[in-house]
């Protein structure tokens, strides 16, 4: 009898040990990136798709990799050719700077098109679980969320809007450039 009780309690203690596993499912919304997207300047209801854009975050030499299966060195791992982007907004900051290079690819220096955004925005930790922690969630300001300058004297992104302040997901739009 002594020997029954012993091994339940054991069998029971070594149960109560065991602990859910503690792994983040891959398909758990995390900190969402901005997403910007780029329309027709002539025929605004209509998205254009853009011409090897590279991405550059403000003090980093290289930009964006949008292409992730390439190697590090091969150049067409950090343009896109797409009508949308979506970009990270540093989450130790209220602002995150980039330049938007068009046409980086080109043979021709005066074809290439910088353009620079500073977005200005809070942040707000949210719990998503214990296996996966906190992400950050942005809002965008109501003045001034995005501010543009051309340092090379030749704007191409004509017009740039607020869509959604709330970033949040990275289903929706946030920001609309015209060019």
């Amino acid at each position: 009898m002594k020997k029954l009780i012993s091994l339940l309690l054991l069998f029971t203690f070594g149960l109560s040990s065991c602990e859910k596993d503690d792994i983040c499912d891959a398909n758990t919304p995390t900190t969402p990136r901005l997403v910007i997207t780029f329309y027709d300047i002539s025929n605004p209801t209509k998205t254009r798709n853009v011409s090897n854009l590279k991405v550059i975050g403000e003090g980093m030499d290289q930009g964006i990799v949008f292409n992730e299966s390439l190697a590090v060195d091969d150049p067409l791992r950090y343009v896109t050719n797409g009508s949308s982007v979506m970009i990270p907004l540093k989450v130790n900051a209220t602002t995150t700077t980039f330049k938007f290079i068009y046409n980086s690819l080109s043979e021709t220096p005066t074809t290439i098109n910088t353009d620079v955004l500073k977005f200005n925005y809070s942040t707000q930790n949210v719990y998503v679980s214990r296996a996966c922690g906190f992400k950050t969630t942005f809002q965008l300001r109501s003045t001034l969320p995005v501010v543009q300058t051309d340092p090379d004297g030749s704007i191409w992104m004509t017009e740039v809007d607020l869509e959604n302040p709330n970033i949040e997901f990275e289903n929706e739009t946030h920001i609309k450039v015209y060019f």
